[in-house]
């Protein structure tokens, strides 16, 4: 199992626009990916599950990545979130 915690510094937190983003790259991956803020879990792949969790900006939260792919899933989603400027590790 694969784990990454970030905060976010976009101002706008984790809104629609990043969060179907992070969808997008997570259904590419086969490893079940989870994602928890506030001691509340959502599947990766879903956008309601992403958006419902409400991340705001200065928030901590984790993906957790458990499969045959799970550290390439979660290469690929640190990459996209530091390279939009949503998170820092």
């Amino acid at each position: 199992m694969e784990n990454q915690t970030y905060t976010v510094l976009a101002e706008s937190g984790i809104h629609a626009r990043p969060a179907t983003g992070l969808v997008q790259i997570a259904s590419k991956y086969a490893s079940e990916l989870t994602v928890e803020y506030k001691e509340k879990k959502a599947n990766l792949k879903s956008i309601l599950g992403v958006m419902s969790l409400g991340i705001g900006q200065g928030a901590s939260f984790s993906i957790h990545a458990e499969g045959t792919d799970e550290q390439e899933a979660i290469e690929a989603i640190e990459n996209y979130l530091t390279l939009e400027g949503i998170v820092e590790l």
